[in-house]
């Protein structure tokens, strides 16, 4: 049984979900301790034990701590079990994450799994649905396996109910990825998504975004959510390069002015522009699993402590060492 520190590096959620997913992946039992050190609120909150249960439905595991507040858990998986699954947060946390969670052993399954997730779908300070679905989802297909996407409802914090479904077609083995070049920006897409709040904000956040970006507002539009759950806002940019899809969101809040909101996103969007590599930061972290178990390289902007930590709990699990490098202006990242 390995026996991890949940503490280490940046003391998230993310060094549990690794866990959890390559546990599964290569039946290796582990223990973890400090869970979310690092975060204000340490221990299990809903989005997180959602995934705990979500990783034990899938591989008939043996779990022990499983409670919310918990810094400690016992983990003992068995098989992978591919099939039909439905899971609820019971609060707007990330069900993109959940879906992150058990999503590297069903895509290396014997055979397809669906998979319906209530939460919330645009949370910030995760990747909301629009990444998985325009960035993520198409990398995993060049390596492989299938991951149809569908958002059934919106949700946002703090009301959550939304739903996602995934359809999983897996593959015995993941193809190499190779993203060295992101090649010339071919189309520029802004989106402001309104959840029961005033049009007028949307139509701010997108004026502001096309001239900082100096994009024609016909690049840009508002999005009224329909049936919405309860209040919300995103804004999106979506970048359509020659080798690579990248998206960088914001999130409206109370309090902070809409042209706030996308001078944020701005700033991110010019810096993974200016830095010509074809994967951004966050983009990073989420290729680290793919990459350890396919092989292959990308370049990046300069890697987070949240990557460093991730690319730690993925070689305790796999004994993957990887080439963490700087390249000139950019970081090369392989295995």
């Amino acid at each position: 049984m390995l026996t991890l520190d949940g503490s280490i590096g940046e003391g998230g959620g993310q060094i549990l979900r690794t866990a959890l997913a390559l546990s599964v992946l290569t039946r290796t039992p582990f223990q973890i301790t400090h869970i979310r050190a690092g975060r204000h609120k340490p221990g299990l909150l809903r989005q997180h034990l959602t995934g705990v249960h979500a990783a034990q439905a899938i591989s008939g595991a043996s779990v022990t701590g499983d409670a919310l507040g918990s810094t400690a858990i016992a983990f003992i998986p068995q098989d992978t079990i591919p099939g039909e699954y439905a899971f609820a947060v019971g609060s707007a946390g990330s069900a993109n994450l959940v879906l992150q969670t058990i999503l590297p052993p069903l895509m290396l399954a014997n055979a397809p799994s669906r998979i319906q997730i209530d939460g919330g779908t645009h949370n910030d300070a995760s990747p909301p649905y629009h990444f998985l679905e325009a960035v993520f989802a198409p990398l995993l297909a060049r390596m492989g396996p299938r991951l149809g996407l569908s958002l059934n409802r919106w949700g946002f914090a703090p009301a959550g109910g939304g739903r996602l479904t995934a359809e999983i077609s897996p593959v015995a083995k993941l193809s190499a990825l190779l993203l060295l070049e992101r090649g010339d920006i071919e189309e520029w897409e802004i989106t402001a998504a309104i959840s029961a709040i005033p049009e007028s904000v949307g139509h701010r956040e997108v004026a502001e975004i096309c001239k900082r970006l100096h994009r024609p507002l016909g690049d840009a539009r508002v999005f009224s959510v329909p049936d919405p759950v309860g209040p919300g806002n995103v804004v999106w940019v979506k970048a359509i390069a020659e080798h690579v899809t990248a998206l960088f969101t914001s999130f409206g809040k109370q309090g902070l002015p809409a042209e706030e909101v996308a001078k944020r996103l701005c700033k991110e969007v010019e810096h993974w522009k200016n830095s010509g590599t074809p994967v951004d930061e966050h983009l990073a972290d989420q290729l680290l699993i793919p990459l350890a178990l396919g092989g292959g390289a990308f370049r990046t902007t300069e890697p987070s402590e949240h990557t460093r930590t991730n690319a730690q709990i993925i070689q305790k699990f796999l004994g993957t060492s990887f080439r963490i490098e700087p390249e000139g202006d950019a970081w090369w990242i392989g295995v």
